[in-house]
């Protein structure tokens, strides 16, 4: 229903041969990167003791793969599309096992941190082609049965990270979860190599190269200042950051209404049925990262479970998401994306109350598996029309810039409310570190007190240097001090949630009206565009 290729009715039909493995082998090269984006979750913990990180360095740990993700995905993306999409994400499959490498055995965690945005930038020369792909192999009900099955195996394995990492973690050392994704890399490399199509609708057009560094400037910059936003006598460094990324935007703004071929059409992303989806993917997708880093953190510090129990308390969120996300795709045919995801966002907003009301110290499982529950069931629904009607929107010959901003959906979604969440869980905990500390009344030197509230790990490691009555007493506050700060994260996520579904709600077309616009956008997106149309109506790359 969504293609706009030369209007053959055997291409809007069609599906490409062997259709099973090679839908197979692009999840394949997705399930590398959406492993990537997870797999240090679990993990912080240890990497804190490691390192005697701060919770701002753990923040940029977990959140560096999505910082390279996010910031490069538009950029490669068009690569792809004008130098081969296939071999872009031969060379990202490659990539990654090296950044994986550094990863594991980083000596220190500035260069831990530094591998992680590596690895990104490999996912990000891979992952856009994923999408593209199969937008471009698939149509109409087929199509949005493939979108399905990719987006929610792709979360699937977002969520199984945790458990793989803990299993990994219960038997060596921290380092050991980078390397998940190695022997995947190259299974994927070879399905690539024999089964992915090469050279399908690419476009033959020049790159918008300053564009493309003007995204990677504004992307980076924005998460980057929002990671340092809660961290003491960083105020220069975090106003300079949002400058820069302000700066970025304007200029990537005037930037892409001049190009000859913007990397990005301004004229295709002011669709309803485009920027309302871009903006509701952001928040759902977002949520999922945002929570499953809050909670692995919670399970560990505060409930005191192992890595394997704390990888194992997701299951339900991966299991409601692959169930739903098939069903979704039904209930886009028949209701239409407004109501797939508005009934999407009504569970992620039950996951986040469950886990501001009911996620305390020593809490029984079910209400941790409830929560997680709802946000896997909201993710499994919304994920499908998110992308869905961001690829419904262009025609096939564009489909790069609709695949690009799919990613963004995850990664820059993910990276933004992972660093939203991490600030808000440092200032939390900091505060409330600091008012008990305080109020001990006891004579606590400045180092001493800096140890006890940058983070629980390092919390936990000044109690180890005390007998053991005063390592419970600052291990309890430690507790209680990240119990306050997560609620900071979590409220903020119910904020996210409710601003979204109301954008949605009031900006997103019916049902009819959607279809209407849809075959709208067919009809004129199939007109051949003369090579002196002006740029803000031309999408040569992503």
């Amino acid at each position: 229903m969504d293609t706009a290729d030369t209007g053959a009715t055997a291409e809007t039909s069609s599906a490409p041969a062997r259709p099973g493995l090679v839908l197979g082998a692009l999840i394949a090269v997705a399930a590398v990167a959406n492993l990537g984006l997870a797999v240090a979750n679990v993990a912080l913990p240890s990497i804190g003791k490691h390192f005697d990180a701060s919770q701002t360095e753990l923040n940029l740990v977990a959140v560096g793969y999505s910082l390279g993700l996010a910031a490069s995905v538009l950029y490669f993306g068009a690569v792809g599309d004008r130098y081969g999409r296939k071999l872009l994400l031969i060379l990202g499959m490659i990539l990654t096992v090296p950044a994986d490498c550094l990863a594991a055995w980083a000596p220190s965690i500035d260069v831990l941190f530094a591998a992680r945005v590596i690895g990104g930038l490999a996912a990000g020369m891979a992952y856009p082609t994923t999408l593209a792909l199969i937008t471009a192999l698939w149509s109409g009900p087929a199509r949005t049965k493939s979108i399905a099955l990719w987006a929610a195996i792709g979360g699937g394995v977002s969520a199984l990270g945790p458990l793989c990492s803990g299993i990994l973690l219960e038997h060596y050392w921290w380092g050991s979860v980078f390397l998940l994704t190695v022997p995947l890399a190259l299974i994927s490399l070879v399905l690539a190599l024999v089964l992915v199509p090469s050279h399908v609708n690419e476009t033959t057009e020049s790159v918008d190269h300053p564009g493309g560094v003007l995204s990677i400037l504004l992307v980076g910059a924005l998460i980057l200042g929002i990671n340092f936003a809660a961290v003491p006598n960083k105020t220069t460094l975090v106003v300079s950051l949002f400058i820069v990324a302000s700066m970025a935007l304007v200029a990537f703004y005037i930037r892409q209404r001049r190009a000859a071929n913007p990397l990005y059409d301004l004229h295709v992303a002011a669709r309803p049925t485009f920027w309302v989806a871009a903006c509701a993917g952001l928040i759902v997708f977002g949520s999922l990262m945002g929570s499953m880093y809050i909670g692995q953190q919670f399970l560990q510090n505060v409930l005191g479970y192992s890595t394997v129990d704390a990888g194992l308390a997701i299951l339900p969120a991966v299991f409601c998401m692959v169930i739903v996300a098939p069903r979704s795709a039904k209930l886009v045919e028949t209701k239409g994306a407004r109501f797939t995801l508005l009934f999407g966002y009504l569970f992620v907003l039950l996951g986040f109350l469950t886990m501001l009301l009911l996620w305390k110290e020593n809490i029984a499982y079910w209400k941790v598996g409830l929560g997680y529950a709802f946000v896997g069931l909201g993710v499994g629904l919304a994920g499908t029309p998110a992308s869905h009607s961001l690829t419904g929107s262009v025609p096939v010959r564009r489909v790069g810039m609709a695949s690009g901003t799919a990613d963004l959906q995850r990664d820059l979604g993910g990276a933004i409310m992972q660093s939203i969440f991490g600030a808000l869980l440092t200032a939390g905990y900091a505060a409330a570190a600091g008012a008990a500390v305080a109020a001990s009344g006891k004579n606590v030197n400045n180092q001493v007190q800096t140890e006890l509230t940058k983070s629980f790990s390092s919390a936990a490691d000044t109690a180890s240097r005390y007998p053991m009555s005063v390592q419970d007493q600052i291990i309890a506050a430690a507790k209680t001090a990240f119990l306050q700060g997560d609620q900071w994260a979590y409220l903020a996520g119910i904020v996210a949630v409710v601003l979204g579904a109301a954008l949605v709600f009031l900006m997103f077309p019916k049902r009819d009206e959607e279809r209407r616009l849809l075959a709208a956008y067919q009809a004129e997106d199939a007109v051949p565009v003369p090579n002196n149309t002006p740029a803000g109506q031309l999408d040569a790359v992503s």
